[in-house]
């Protein structure tokens, strides 16, 4: 992504997109220096036929991340998904499938980004 990274501000919500998933996950910092992104992820929508299956995410450990692989999260886009997830009864425990899901998109995403890097070397 050739864009500018200005978007990268405490609180922004922002996207990691990866086949028909998006993360979405609110910018905790900017590392300027490294040009990473410290992030806590809140949720992942998976587009299926039907309709988007959204995984709570709230609980997952915070994530450092290459921050061009990220975009901007639109309002209109984000709005619908956090406020079905704000509607449902908090957890009383961890949802280790939903941390499960989130490493297998994580690491799915870095491969093909390592993949990437590769193909352009």
């Amino acid at each position: 992504m050739d864009m500018s990274l200005d978007f990268l501000q405490p609180g922004q919500i922002v996207s990691l997109e990866y086949g028909d998933r998006n993360l979405y996950a609110e910018v905790i910092q900017f590392v300027v220096s490294r040009q990473l992104c410290w992030v806590r992820p809140l949720l992942m929508v998976t587009f299926i036929e039907e309709s988007p299956l959204i995984t709570d995410l709230r609980d997952a450990s915070d994530l450092l991340w290459p921050a061009n692989l990220f975009r901007p999260a639109l309002d209109t886009e984000v709005i619908t998904f956090l406020s079905q997830l704000l509607a449902k009864e908090p957890k009383t425990e961890p949802d280790s499938v939903a941390k499960q899901q989130l490493n297998q998109f994580i690491h799915q995403l870095w491969q093909a980004y390592q993949e990437g890097l590769e193909i352009g070397h």
